[in-house]
């Protein structure tokens, strides 16, 4: 009666507040999934629990026709063809080989008889694979009936936040975070190792398109498998290791929700512009269409393709031969957030003279909320002229700098990309202006009082310099 009582309180439950709830009164997340349940529908958790089963039969069904006959569009009879293997047929992990395949012939049966969606019928690929695989290696009845609520508990949040086109709402993303659930919950973890699980498997998915890859043989295939992976590995870093997470799950979910309109109005078009020449139609569709229209689509694939040559070559030119690949090594746990910026204050360090008083360095948005990683590089480069890879030196530099009595301002710049140090001594001001890149590498675009001088020192150091 407490654990329903708490519950009542905060009707509807967010999945923070369910997770935070079973922590709190040392229950199973899918308890207050199930106790939530009867209170909102006046239920039996038996009849919940069976409802909850069932509401998978019809997508059962289809996985079943991927496995033996189906064909697919985008897919082929590739769910039949993993079935035929003898043995695991994707990863040495039997469960996981099962999930994979289950997943896979999902959507295969989805292009045949269509499935019942959840924030979309991607995510009821993997769903239904999980459920399956889960009877199949010897769940008990109650143990694949509770892992379809905890499923469709999640399944429903996204199932709102999901407003337009995104593989991040669907397939992949929702699809993460409810393998991540249910692989902790099997795994009989605690709250607390769901909830990290469930926000790691989220991050990577975060701003994913959809609608433009599903017209393409294969790619979704990646997709909605990499939920499965990516949620067996969460749940396996968070019921193996005490590995930090620190941002609630309602704020990775409720950040997933906002990206992801932003997603489909910015990613998208680029996506479907490079895309477009690979979606599969079909032959009577196609001659329903005006060939004028027809013959405007093959002229834009045609730029579309030499631009992607032109693009390709233009990498191929930039890049390095293999054996010099590898730039030197950066600490701070990112080259393009710490290496950048620490070569900048480097490059500002040996163009400038005298006795150092102050540092000024002024990073862009993304670089000045990531200042507790790459201020303390920048700082060694600029006052010591240290190397990325210094990593003694990005220990200490900070009392080292304080004891020196050196002044250090630091300003959050409005200019995208940009990382500018500037070093004031008993001789002048000395600065170098750069944008940001990654491998270490920057963009030299102004420097005090020489940005010959500053691309000499560059080169002197070994600091690759990209163009704008």
């Amino acid at each position: 009666m407490e654990l329903k009582r708490l519950i009542e309180e905060k009707l509807p439950l967010t999945i923070g507040e369910t997770i935070e709830i079973a922590h709190s009164e040392g229950v199973r997340v899918v308890d207050v999934v199930l106790a939530e349940a009867e209170l909102t529908t006046g239920k039996s958790k038996e009849e919940i629990l069976q409802q909850s089963y069932e509401q998978f039969a019809h997508n059962l069904k289809a996985v079943e026709i991927g496995l033996e006959t189906g064909h697919s569009l985008l897919l082929g009879s590739t769910g039949a063809q993993l079935h035929k293997i003898e043995g695991n047929a994707l990863f040495e992990d039997g469960f996981i080989d099962k999930v994979l395949k289950y997943t896979i012939a999902a959507q295969v049966g989805n292009h045949e008889i269509g499935l019942n969606p959840c924030a979309g019928t991607g995510d009821s690929c993997p769903y239904t694979g999980f459920i399956k695989a889960l009877e199949e290696t010897g769940g008990s009845k109650e143990e694949v009936c509770e892992t379809t609520a905890l499923i469709l508990k999640i399944g429903s949040m996204f199932r709102v936040g999901k407003v337009t086109t995104g593989c991040n709402m669907e397939g992949f993303g929702a699809g993460a975070a409810a393998i991540a659930a249910a692989m902790v919950h099997v795994k009989c973890g605690t709250p607390k190792d769901m909830e990290r699980a469930m926000v790691l498997s989220i991050s990577p998915t975060i701003a994913v398109p959809c609608t433009p890859r599903v017209m393409v043989p294969a790619l979704c295939a990646t997709h909605i498998g990499g939920a499965i992976l990516i949620g067996s590995l969460a749940a396996s870093l968070t019921t193996k290791t005490d590995i930090e997470v620190n941002v609630p799950i309602d704020v990775m979910l409720a950040m997933a929700t906002e990206i992801h309109p932003v997603s489909a109005k910015h990613i998208v078009p680029m996506v479907n512009d490079y895309m477009r020449p690979f979606f599969k139609t079909k032959p009577q569709v196609e001659k329903l269409i005006d060939q004028e229209i027809k013959d405007l689509e093959q002229e834009n694939i045609s730029k579309t393709l030499q631009r992607s040559k032109e693009v390709a070559k233009k990498l191929a030119h930039g890049a390095k031969p293999i054996n010099q690949t590898l730039g030197v090594a950066v600490v701070g746990g990112s080259s393009q957030a710490v290496g950048s910026p620490t070569n900048t204050g480097r490059i500002a360090h040996y163009l400038s003279k005298g006795q150092i008083k102050k540092v000024k360095i002024e990073l862009y948005g993304e670089l000045f909320d990531r200042r507790g990683i790459n201020i303390p590089g920048t700082l060694m480069g600029a006052v010591f002229g240290a190397s990325t890879n210094d990593y003694k030196m990005y220990r200490q530099v900070m009392e080292s700098v304080e004891r020196l009595g050196i002044e250090v301002e630091i300003i959050r710049a409005e200019e995208h990309q940009v990382q500018r140090v500037t070093i004031e001594t008993n001789e002048g001001t000395f600065m170098v202006d750069a944008l940001n890149r990654g491998g270490g590498r920057l963009v030299l675009r102004k420097a005090t009082p020489s940005v010959q001088r500053a691309a000499e020192i560059a080169e002197e150091l070994s600091i690759v310099l990209a163009e704008e």
